[in-house]
């Protein structure tokens, strides 16, 4: 089948239409996500309504804004509206105010207020990913009463396979499945049925945490609650995943020496492409000028052995990689929580044997490569210093990501590329001191 790029470029509008109607929403969305902002409009335009508000939620905020950009009066008032209330509420977050205050003006009393409570959560929070629109059971109805709750109020629902059951008071109780409701008696009762204690999160718990939580948890939907234990929605799973996806993909990018991109990568110019890179180079730029500075401290030494010069490539390479991969690990352990900032100590200890023992590992093979190039003495060196370094590195790329967290800053911020210019320079520091050391100079 030819590809809709192909399709657009040749203007054969029968073509493209043929294959919008073939395409599922999440390829159609993939592909609009590609183009550029007239591309983009065009094509979404020549959806029909049902197919076009599963497409538009398929997009990410950044493509969402550049859509509605496009489109005007009542095409916009009627997209907007039929959009999931938590969705609608995290593409306004990332909108100008005026496009924000212009599609709450669009909106439906109804509408408005849901998509109202969600801004007025915190940042990041569960409350901002969170659907409102719930089908929530009384504690005291039989399955067949639950199940008529179910079709008359279902519709409007943006998930029905967890139903919270409540009390009076609308405090969360517990949760039962359909499947569970479908499969009963319709004289049993519900209250017979409910899982208690069900895992749930608070409005203003950080999102991350809550779709880790249910990843965790083996759950389709997660109960979301407010600071007096009443159901105020659910975080459905694919929200979750979305969550989960964010987060790692700037984990990936910080760690990498990069800002995470906001739009898809094929429709990002070469020049914002270029801007989210070049301050992080440019900061390494400058602290990788500690590793000049060490250099010329010990010019001297250098001068009297020249073979040292030789292994400094291969000395900070393996110091920084060991530094990364530790980094690297620290983070991911943080961020599934397998480790926690109370367990820096044991994550010290632990890092700095498993330096020693690649140090040990490493030193082994540098001490035959460098007795075969310049003898043993310096080959003697060059394995202590592989020791040493290994240790070293390990420890500072596994302690970097915590005493991050414990600062308040993203761990992945100080992983790889900051781990790698520190090792470089101190490396330096421990592979010329050592040299002096064993050879005297």
């Amino acid at each position: 089948m030819t590809h809709l790029p192909a399709l657009l470029e040749e203007q054969n509008l029968a073509g493209v239409l043929e294959w919008l109607e073939t395409q599922p929403p999440y390829a159609i969305a993939d592909e609009i996500a590609r183009m550029d902002a007239v591309e983009s409009v065009v094509t979404f335009r020549l959806l029909d309504k049902d197919r076009a508000i599963e497409v538009f939620e398929e997009l990410d905020p950044a493509d969402q804004q550049q859509i509605l950009e496009g489109l005007r009066d009542q095409p916009f008032r009627e997209l907007v509206e039929r959009m999931d209330p938590d969705d609608r509420a995290r593409m306004l977050k990332e909108a100008p105010a005026t496009v924000a205050q212009r599609v709450l003006a669009g909106l439906s009393a109804h509408e408005r207020q849901m998509t109202a409570a969600l801004l007025g959560y915190p940042e990041g929070s569960v409350g901002q990913y969170m659907t409102p629109e719930t089908v929530a059971l009384q504690q005291d109805l039989t399955v067949g009463q639950a199940l008529d709750v179910v079709r008359r109020r279902g519709a409007q629902a943006e998930t029905i396979y967890t139903l919270p059951v409540v009390d009076t008071g609308r405090r969360l109780t517990g949760v039962v499945e359909l499947r569970e409701l479908v499969l009963s008696e319709p004289r049993a009762m519900v209250s017979d049925l409910v899982v208690t204690a069900p895992p749930m999160a608070r409005a203003t718990d950080r999102a991350e945490d809550a779709a880790r939580l249910m990843r965790e948890t083996n759950v389709l939907d997660l109960p979301v609650v407010d600071s007096e234990s009443r159901l105020v929605g659910l975080l459905t799973s694919d929200d979750a995943f979305e969550v989960i996806e964010a987060a790692d993909t700037e984990d990936v990018a910080r760690q990498s020496g990069a800002e995470p991109l906001e739009r898809h990568y094929m429709s990002v110019s070469v020049f914002r492409l270029s801007r989210v890179r070049v301050l992080w180079l440019m900061l390494l730029m400058v602290a990788a000028t500690l590793t000049v500075s060490v250099t010329q401290l010990f010019e001297t030494e250098l001068n009297e052995v020249t073979e040292l010069a030789l292994f400094v490539p291969l000395l900070i390479g393996t110091g920084g990689n060991s530094g990364a991969q530790a980094a690297t690990a620290a983070v991911r352990a943080l961020a599934v929580g397998e480790v926690r900032t109370s367990d820096l100590l044991r994550v010290i200890w632990r890092e700095c044997r498993t330096g020693l023992l690649l140090g040990c590992m490493l030193a082994v093979v540098g001490l035959f490569v460098g007795a075969l190039f310049v003898g043993w003495d310096v080959a003697s060196v060059v394995a202590l210093t592989l020791v040493v370094i290994c240790a070293w590195a390990s420890t500072v790329g596994g302690t970097m990501p915590l005493l991050a967290k414990k600062l308040r800053i993203d761990p992945a911020v100080v992983s790889a590329p900051m781990v790698t210019t520190l090792v470089d320079a101190t490396g330096l520091v421990i592979y010329f001191s050592t040299a002096k050391l064993i050879l005297g100079i």
